[in-house]
């Protein structure tokens, strides 16, 4: 018995001695150096490999350790890393300072791995909650990104409620693809489709030849709009294919990654906001210099304008119709916390905004719920779920081939003319025009409504750890599914709608459109680190996801009474326009990093999709970059002025799907004697058409002086697009006579510079500035098509033109009988320059961005049509006419349209605005727990404004317009457009 016993003992010894003397622990506390108090959330790691934890709510952490010494790594987000060597197992208390810079800012470079900003090989912009909202709420998710980043050109579609921008990332990427950059939220691919129309055209006209299934004329949103800014930690924005690579055929218009917020261990916390505010139009146009003698010489009306002057009944109708002042109100209310396993966050946002037109207005409701759980050290999971529900009311504007639109209308209308209902409602025609802009504005409907939900999710494992490597497998599920529903009703009692009038005798459509994506991925990620402190990180994995849109509309005229629904009218017309496509790739990546000082990467992703004329063939897009921080070579030594330089250089590729249908030739039905058959199109398809594919080369210099209080970026970039989707001729013989071919490349080259300087940074004034200017140049270097033309209405009116040798935004049109079509100017800007800055003096903080756009023409009609309705604010000012003999309303119209001559159409859209302001008081904390008890903290009152000031000699309501909304090369066209506004708001939040 005692041998058994001393044998058990014995084999226990064993066992135990070792984990005893491999296995100690570590206990410390987190502290944060500014507020002095706890931080959780914390991470402690055992330098070179992923074994870990963090702090708990009170800063506490315990960490087991194989044996000593060692080294801890201790980092925060918004704090210096800070390490510390341990030679045996004690207490250890460290406390953490604020960063001064982002260089430890950790930045997605793969598909499931990140690296530090201080060792990235590319120019990532990124954006933070603060940045984004925390000056001043703006409409929409991409609206809050002008100005905030180098690359991009931001242009607003419609100023109508609800949004519609259309954002280009260093330069045209494509001439008739995708120009939009890809919108990654949480891993979950995102739809920002903004190609839906409700049925708007079948009353203007808007496209030519009449209806159209899906105008780009028709004022849509697009669907980023959904997007909550306020539930966003952070945006990263990868501009170009030498980090976008990573994305293969859907990364050459560059990807655009979202990051929401999380909870964190601790006390759950409740955070409250409120804005309340009001919007105005940015800028009104104004009438023309009206005297009796003016409208008598003009119209033979001038009695009419005396009796209306003497009865007190002139009117502004443009301050009629654009002279509301929308309420805004934007409450957000969230929820976060967590404990040792299971951390969640919790919000709930209600946006309302009227227009500053009647009748118009956006609401949205988003509701996030994000958690994360850690079944153990080794497996954690992250679920992230978003549901939207909004609806826009967006009024009549943009293009009009029949006089129906709100804004075309105003243009031919008169101060004495009579549009105001009587006292039973009944409104009187226009006089001047064939419809009443105020009884449109009144009686028609035109409403975007969406229901959206967001959901994705990722599991980490942990398979193997050790001392000096590990390995971890990661899979990514993500589902993006909306319906949106259209309805616009022209009641038959509109008089455009009116049959004797030539109307339809009333008109309504609905449309449904349901979308979904679908996105599944599974990597493996390897780190190893050797003894000389290189480390290797290797990824590899699959990828693959499902696309499907579905929309159907229908339209029905000659309504019955007084029905609106489709059924009930004699003429009913159906159509359907439906997108499936499938793709499957894979990706590879190493990175190898020899102590912060070299750091490589090479990497490859490969697909291929229903959607390419073989579904089996793949496409490889490669990528690599090098990163070298010289300041860290033992060569550098100390330096007071310059320390730190990394100087950087990448290349990657990334494609663009060809459009769909492209691939095929597409029929259209007919009806002849009763029996059913198709049409043959004039477009021949093409199966052996490839992705476009872009090619980018960067190269920059990033560097810190005085301690990183001044911090320089500097990128420069050429990116080559090949293989552009084009039409080209096709043999008389085949029986087409297009059909899509590969046929061009296009050029873009650019110059980017960012300077962030920390000014002043005493205890009671700090100044943070930041200065960026940025510049891209387009050349169309390779066209196997004949010179075309597109985004216009023809060369007497100025209209795009793709030329090889020349600018891709260049904008030709004749000057005058029989000349031959010249360059009048360019859509892309000489360059942009944003200057942003925060001040904080005490409790008070003082935020301000200008934005500074140079160059860059529009193609501006607004004033043609106010020209022939006679009504032009500056008809008869004298600053168009080079010789100054002849008014500008004259000049536009004979020695312009009917001249032959585009030059007074193009216009210089340069423009200085300030594009945010905010000015904030923080209660002090000791008067928050002296009223409150420590229940209420961070009590902020504000005031902030969005373009409050906005200085531009162009000739409309504001220079950042586009008639043909956000596809294409077409932005900067101007028809009567919903003018742009301008916001002021009022600030309350806490947290509790």
């Amino acid at each position: 018995m005692n041998k058994f016993l001393t044998i058990k003992w014995l084999t226990l010894l064993l066992v135990f001695i070792p984990l005893l003397s491999f296995s100690q622990q570590i206990k410390g506390t987190i502290t944060d150096g500014t507020t002095k108090m706890p931080l959780a959330g914390a991470t402690v790691l055992i330098k070179g490999t992923a074994t870990g934890t963090t702090s708990d709510f009170d800063g506490n952490f315990s960490l087991n350790v194989s044996g000593f010494p060692t080294t801890l790594v201790f980092s925060s987000l918004g704090f210096e890393k800070l390490e510390k060597t341990l030679k045996d197992a004690s207490t250890v208390n460290v406390v953490l300072t604020e960063s001064a810079t982002a260089l430890d800012e950790i930045v997605i470079s793969g598909l499931a791995s990140s690296v530090k900003r201080s060792n990235l090989a590319n120019s990532v912009a990124t954006v933070s909650a603060s940045e984004l909202t925390g000056v001043t709420p703006a409409q929409t998710l991409d609206g809050a990104l002008s100005g905030k980043f180098t690359g991009a050109l931001v242009t607003a579609n419609s100023g109508a409620p609800g949004g519609g921008l259309s954002v280009k990332l260093r330069g045209v990427t494509s001439i008739n693809g995708n120009s939009q950059p890809l919108y990654i939220i949480d891993g979950v691919y995102i739809d920002n489709s903004s190609i839906f129309s409700a049925g708007l055209n079948d009353v203007s006209s808007a496209a030519s030849g009449g209806a159209s299934a899906n105008s780009n004329q028709d004022n849509a949103t697009n669907r980023i709009a959904d997007i909550n800014p306020d539930d966003i930690q952070n945006i990263e924005i990868l501009k170009g294919a030498s980090a976008s690579a990573i994305y293969g055929s859907r990364g050459a218009a560059g990807v655009i990654i979202i990051t929401t917020k999380k909870g964190k261990q601790g006390k759950s916390k409740l955070n409250f906001s409120q804005s309340l505010g009001f919007n105005e139009a940015l800028r009104l146009q104004g009438q023309r210099k009206w005297t009796a003698a003016l409208a008598e010489s003009e119209y033979g009306e001038g009695a009419l304008y005396t009796a209306a002057q003497n009865a007190g009944t002139l009117r502004d109708y443009e301050k009629e119709v654009y002279g509301e002042k929308g309420f805004i109100t934007n409450t957000n209310v969230s929820l976060s916390g967590g404990n040792e396993s299971t951390s969640f966050y919790s919000g709930i946002t209600r946006n309302q905004e009227d227009g500053i037109v009647k009748g118009t207005g956006y609401e949205k409701t988003s509701f996030r719920l994000n958690l994360d759980h850690d079944f153990n050290d080794n497996i954690k999971l992250s679920l992230t779920s978003n549901y939207i529900s909004s609806s826009a009311d967006r009024g009549f504007f943009n293009n009009d081939n029949a006089g129906t639109t709100i804004g075309v209308a105003l243009t031919a209308t008169r101060p004495w003319d009579n549009l105001l209902p009587d006292a039973n409602g009944n409104y009187p025609d226009h006089p001047n025009n064939s419809s009443n802009p105020l009884q449109t504005r009144d009686l028609m409907t035109n409403n975007e409504s969406t229901k959206r939900i967001i959901s994705g999710g990722s599991l980490d494992i942990n398979l193997y750890r050790s001392s000096n490597s590990d390995l971890k497998f990661v899979a990514k599920a993500g589902v993006d599914n909306y319906t949106l529903q259209g309805k616009v009703i022209f009641p038959k009692e509109l008089q455009f709608m009116r049959p004797d009038n030539g109307g339809v005798n009333g008109l309504s459509a609905v449309s449904t459109t349901t979308n979904t994506n679908a996105n599944y991925s599974a990597f493996l990620v390897h780190s190893y680190d050797t003894q000389n402190d290189m480390s290797f990180s290797t990824q590899i994995g699959a990828t693959s996801q499902q696309f499907s849109q579905n929309t159907v509309r229908v339209t029905a005229s000659d309504l019955i009474a007084s029905e609106t629904n489709v059924d009930q009218a004699a003429n009913v017309g159906t159509n359907q326009a439906r997108l499936e496509q499938e793709d499957f790739g894979f990706y590879a990546q190493e990175m190898i990093n020899y102590q912060d000082k070299l750091i490589g990467t090479l990497g490859v992703t490969g697909d291929k999709s229903t959607n390419n004329g073989d579904i089996n063939k793949f496409f490889y897009y490669p990528k690599a970059s090098l990163a070298a921080n010289l300041h860290k070579f033992d060569f550098w030594g100390s330096s007071d002025k310059l320390n730190r330089l990394k100087l950087r250089a990448a290349y990657g590729e990334a494609g663009t799907f060809a459009a769909f249908g492209s691939l095929y030739t597409v029929y259209a039905n007919t009806l002849v004697d009763g029996n059913v058959g198709i049409v043959v199109p004039t477009t021949r398809g093409n199966p052996n058409l490839s992705p476009e594919r872009q090619k980018e080369f960067e190269i920059g210099l990033d560097a810190g002086f005085l301690e990183d209080r001044v911090g320089l970026e500097f990128s420069y970039y050429k990116k080559k697009v090949e293989d552009l989707l084009l039409r080209a001729n096709a043999e008389p013989s085949s029986g087409y006579s297009t059909k899509w071919t590969n046929a061009g490349e296009l050029e873009n080259k650019g110059v980017e510079i960012g300077i962030n300087v920390s000014a002043v940074t005493s205890e009671i004034f700090s100044w943070d500035t930041n200065v960026s200017w940025f510049k891209n140049k387009s050349e169309m270097t390779k066209l196997n098509v004949p010179t075309f033309n597109l985004g216009g209405f023809g060369n007497s009116l100025g209209q795009f033109q793709i030329e090889e040798g020349k600018s891709v935004t260049q904008i030709v049109g004749t000057t005058g009988p029989g000349t031959p079509v010249s360059v009048l100017g360019d859509a892309e800007p000489d360059f942009q320059m944003t200057w942003s800055n925060n001040m904080k003096y005490k409790d008070f903080t003082l935020s301000f961005l200008w934005h500074w756009k140079k160059g860059g023409d529009n193609i501006n009609l607004t004033n043609l049509l106010s020209d022939f309705g006679g009504t032009s604010s500056d008809f008869d000012d004298f600053d168009i006419d080079p010789n100054h003999q002849i008014n500008n309303g004259t000049y536009r119209i004979n020695n312009g349209l009917f001249a032959g001559n585009a030059t007074p159409f193009v216009e210089d859209a340069s423009y200085l605005r300030l594009r945010e302001l905010g000015l904030y008081y923080a209660i002090p904390s000791e008067m928050l727990s002296k009223w409150f008890n420590d229940t209420v903290s961070n009590v902020k009152l504000g005031f902030s404004g969005h373009n409050l000031i906005n200085v531009f000699d162009y000739k409309s309501f504001d220079p950042e317009v586009s008639n043909f909304g956000g596809s294409g090369l077409s932005t900067g066209v101007e028809v009567t457009p919903f003018p742009s506004s301008k916001r002021y708001m009022l600030h309350l939040s806490a947290q509790f």
